[in-house]
């Protein structure tokens, strides 16, 4: 299982760390390059906070000091060296298609990173947690609202009903209307987005439990939720900021509706058969040509 590169961890531990700590790691994200290069008391000065400040945000990253998160991110520049250097020998061509396979290439290299900072009690809570419930409501707004409609309909699909609905106002009706064995499962990449906050509220008020699915630690999200997913950038913490994206959601949505098919069993093939009759019974006969 690949471990979570400095960087990565940065991405998503930034919202909920103290002001002067997200000073330091601010720069690590920005100038990867130059900070490996710096003592802690370099960066700090660079940040204009206490060496033991920057010793305190690398703890807080899951490193035991500076020396060790300098060594991983050394680590991480090697790494992006090589992927550089093989998407660059790919030669993907030029023009319009050339960049197309070469953003597919640089993608396919970091997607590993996805899981890299999941909690395995925290996926098996979830995906028990759905496959229990009484109903699943999906929640999320904004470029996480086309998520919610094609994660409903593939849990559905997958013999696991879900609902979600398109208004904000709707979800939040719907999650007030939960029950304590019914799950709400709030997809937002922020974790802010306040329409969404809204719904998950109404959803602990109902004593529903809370799913979030995101990109970042210690958010209002993931304070209202029972369970967090969290997902890292399939990107650096710079080209996230610049090109928001949601593929990480997408591989990672993908790959829970398989698991919970699985967990079905019986009951989950059943669902697969009837989707299979269901799709056949739409296919004319050009369709299959």
């Amino acid at each position: 299982m690949p471990t979570a590169m400095p960087t990565v961890r940065i991405a998503t531990a930034l919202p909920g760390m103290q002001r002067s700590e997200r000073r330091a790691a601010e720069i690590i994200a920005a100038d990867p390059e130059s900070v490996v290069e710096l003592t802690a008391q370099e960066l700090a000065d660079r940040a204009g906070v206490a060496r033991s400040t920057v010793v305190r945000m690398c703890q807080s990253l899951g490193y035991r000091g500076y020396p060790q998160l300098r060594v991983a991110l050394a680590g991480e520049l090697a790494l992006a060296g090589e992927l550089a250097q093989r998407a660059e020998d790919a030669d993907p061509g030029a023009g319009a298609l050339g960049r197309i396979r070469a953003e597919i290439v640089a993608l396919a290299q970091v997607l590993p990173q996805i899981a890299s900072v999941l909690s395995e009690p925290e996926v098996d809570s979830a995906v028990d947690s759905i496959v229990a419930a009484g109903r699943v409501l999906v929640v999320a707004s904004g470029l996480s609202g086309p998520l919610a409609m094609d994660l409903a309909m593939r849990l559905t699909a997958a013999g696991r009903p879900a609902e979600t609905l398109a208004d904000p106002i709707g979800q939040q009706i719907a999650a007030r209307g939960l029950r304590a064995e019914d799950v709400c499962l709030v997809i937002s990449g922020s974790g802010a987005n306040e329409a969404s906050l809204r719904a998950a509220a109404q959803a602990n008020e109902a004593g529903a439990r809370v799913i979030a699915v995101t990109s970042f630690r210690n958010t209002p999200l993931t304070r209202l939720a029972a369970i967090t997913l969290l997902l890292a950038p399939a990107a650096s913490f710079r080209q996230e900021l610049e090109h928001t994206s949601r593929v990480p959601h997408v591989v990672f949505l993908e790959a829970l509706v398989e698991t919970i098919g699985t967990r079905l069993g019986v009951a989950g093939e059943r669902a697969r058969s009837r989707v299979l009759d269901v799709l056949a019974e739409n296919l004319g006969d050009e369709a299959g040509r």
